[in-house]
């Protein structure tokens, strides 16, 4: 029998029902054990969250593989403990909401919404936005969360042009490389997106030159990671005009320090990490389904490129 350690105390509550569900509807059984309750040595797989207690898996020494519970693994690929194969979150939960964030927020600057919500003089503006053909949106990622927004914001008629760290070939989807191609995206981006994950080539991948080459009052949204961007040189940026808003999710600490110059800037939205969150119901299903494979001697959906850090 499978025994799985969920390796997060705190969310057990929210998957004691859907993964339980999720594991006898692929045909596994298995037992389900928290922290503490047996041996290590005795654990098939860890369901891991970074923010969980478990730092040393030395001791699981029959673990076949780690699955995260968290899109992002920057936290737990650096760890010199983990020798087991590590598998991050697609989670089509996730995927819809991070989807809904992206476009929901693209549609705000892109209809200036915020002169309208926001009009204590009652000014009577009856200036008409571009239509959104006449909007170029950068997408600064090409994985799954980014090509799932760019197929929204493509099916409302924006011109997405994406760029990859490395080349992509993706139908009908424009997509750029290297640092030529960044510099192509972001000259011709009236709004960017930034759903690149953390490794040392991406961190503060927005710097001070790079901000200077796109047009004028752009719009950032950063749904993807904190450290994709340079904080300093983005509140230059809004304070010179260069950068029009930023709609930041993801930050360097969290949560964000009261005193940070984000939360009263008044060229910056702050939302609390929300754009996106793994869904127990959904993420269980990836779960079940990673161990199914693992059971069969199957490859494991979504295992991190260790080299890469993704």
């Amino acid at each position: 029998m499978t025994t799985i350690l969920f390796a997060s105390p705190t969310d057990w509550p929210a998957y004691a029902g859907p993964l339980p569900a999720a594991l006898a509807s692929a045909g596994i059984g298995a037992r389900i054990v928290q922290p503490g309750e047996v041996a290590p040595e005795a654990v098939d797989y860890i369901v891991y969250a970074p923010s969980s207690s478990l730092q040393d898996f030395t001791p699981y020494t029959g673990a076949k593989a780690v699955l995260n519970l968290w899109a992002g693994v920057e936290r737990i690929t650096g760890n010199t403990t983990l020798t087991q194969p590590l598998c991050r979150m697609v989670d089509p939960g996730l995927t819809e909401g991070m989807v809904e964030w992206v476009t929901g927020h693209t549609l705000r600057h892109h209809l200036n919404l915020d002169r309208h919500i926001v009009n204590p003089s009652h000014v009577w503006d009856q200036t008409c936005t571009p239509l959104a053909r006449e909007r170029p949106v950068a997408m600064l990622g090409m994985g799954e969360l980014g090509r799932a927004c760019t197929r929204a914001l493509t099916a409302l008629n924006f011109p997405v042009t994406g760029w990859s760290r490395t080349p992509k070939d993706i139908p009908g989807i424009p997509v750029l490389h290297d640092e030529d191609g960044l510099e192509q995206v972001l000259r011709q981006a009236e709004i960017v997106v930034t759903l690149l994950p953390k490794t040392p080539e991406t961190e503060n991948l927005l710097d001070a030159r790079r901000l200077g080459w796109l047009p004028r009052g752009a719009v950032i949204l950063n749904p993807g990671r904190g450290p994709l961007i340079d904080d300093e040189a983005l509140l230059a940026a809004l304070d010179a005009g260069q950068v029009g808003h930023a709609t930041l999710d993801v930050f360097r600490i969290e949560p964000l320090p009261a005193a940070h110059p984000f939360w009263s800037h008044p060229k910056v939205t702050v939302t609390p990490h929300i754009a996106a969150d793994t869904r127990p119901s959904s993420a269980s299903n990836v779960i079940a389904e990673n161990i199914r494979r693992g059971e069969a001697g199957e490859p494991f959906l979504h295992q991190v490129d260790r080299a890469r850090g993704y």
